[in-house]
């Protein structure tokens, strides 16, 4: 098996993520001890901005964990993490209008959800099966395996793609009604939109994780056909 493929094109990419999930992670520690003048709490704003804009009908509940917030659109509801529910915190509240984002994009059929979406269960398909198809080509010098694990992983690579402007227009609608609504101060606003910037930079090094992988397969077919 030749490494230098892992090494040259997989590696950086995971150094990178790493940074990212814990640029996030700080950044929002830090600034989840900056209370935002008026006291909202992050599920007061939620639930704000889901009514007015007429998601009544979404719920919100409270989920276990730290940042493990998210919009189910399945089960109609925005699920706030034990660090963002009850907090008073500039960061809780970016993220919690963020995650609203999310369940305004969902009822106006914003396009790149709705892909997103779609190419849900063959992500699935490739994530799980790319790699172990292609390895198995390469070691039983079956090319059409390791083709077909290069198709499937592409699919992985569309999500993560897809997934950048979902997550960016999400921030920015957060950003804009907590601007435009006077939730936050400016200088409030700056705490919010670094977390979400941090966020954002999670999603970017996934795809650089995802790319890596991809050009690995493509090596390590390439190598074969040598």
């Amino acid at each position: 098996m030749n490494y230098s493929s892992y090494l040259i094109y997989v590696v950086p990419a995971l150094l990178i993520s790493m940074w990212a999930s814990w640029n996030v992670k700080t950044t929002f520690a830090k600034y989840n001890k900056v209370g935002n003048r008026r006291g909202y709490t992050a599920a007061q704003i939620a639930r704000r901005i889901l009514d007015m804009n007429g998601l009544s009908h979404i719920r919100l509940e409270r989920v276990s964990g730290d940042l493990t917030d998210h919009f189910d659109p399945s089960a109609g509801v925005v699920r706030l993490s034990d660090s963002t529910y009850n907090s008073t915190s500039v960061g809780a509240l970016g993220v919690a209008a963020h995650e609203c984002g999310h369940a305004v994009q969902y009822d106006k059929g914003y396009f790149p959800m709705k892909v997103r979406a779609a190419i849900i269960p063959m992500t699935q398909i490739g994530s799980s099966a790319a790699m172990p198809l292609a390895l198995l080509g390469v070691a039983l010098g079956l090319p059409f395996l390791v083709e077909i694990g290069i198709l499937l992983f592409c699919a992985v690579v569309a999500f993560q793609l897809v997934t950048l402007p979902v997550e960016f227009n999400a921030s920015r609608r957060a950003m804009q009604t907590l601007e435009e609504d006077r939730i936050l101060e400016d200088d409030e606003l700056k705490g919010s939109r670094k977390v979400l910037t941090a966020a954002a930079l999670t999603y970017v090094a996934a795809l650089l994780v995802a790319l890596g992988n991809l050009l690995r397969l493509m090596s390590m077919r390439n190598n074969r056909r040598r």
